[in-house]
């Protein structure tokens, strides 16, 4: 946007000039918008303009189903990281204070550990998935 100040026979005029467009303009004269066309021959611009069609989206496309879990203790994610190592599958039983998993993150090998005695019911994670704070990664029955 340009601003400018005119003075037309003693009369004071602020203008800016909001957009040009081929050869039309929209202009504000002291607080007064006005579209005014440019009597000049309109210059043939080199750069394409791009014309894209409205994405229209897919039927159940965009919402998020999340499947809620069968019951049991869920192990969370402690912060962001990515999976390391998992230690236990599903049927094992552990211990409180055994190494479920090992994941990686802020560059170090963090352990996840079992906070209660139980058998693992569900692995949520494999090897190679990034996962964010609070994601479950496990549940203990």
């Amino acid at each position: 946007m340009k601003k400018f100040d005119f003075s037309i026979n003693g009369n004071k005029y602020h203008v800016s000039v909001k957009d040009i467009e081929d050869n039309i303009a929209t202009v504000e004269v002291n607080g007064t918008p006005y579209t005014i066309e440019i009597e000049q021959e309109v210059k043939k611009v080199k750069t394409p303009k791009l014309v894209r069609q409205e994405v229209k989206p897919k039927p159940g496309e965009g919402h998020i189903v999340k499947k809620a879990s069968a019951g049991g203790h869920q192990i969370l994610a402690p912060l962001p990281g990515s999976i390391f190592k998992v230690m236990a599958k599903e049927g094992d039983a552990v211990k409180k204070g055994d190494t479920l998993l090992i994941m990686e993150a802020m560059k170090m090998e963090n352990n996840v550990m079992a906070d209660k005695d139980g058998i693992v019911k569900e692995v949520k994670v494999k090897e190679g998935d990034a996962v964010l704070q609070s994601d479950v990664l496990m549940v203990i029955e």
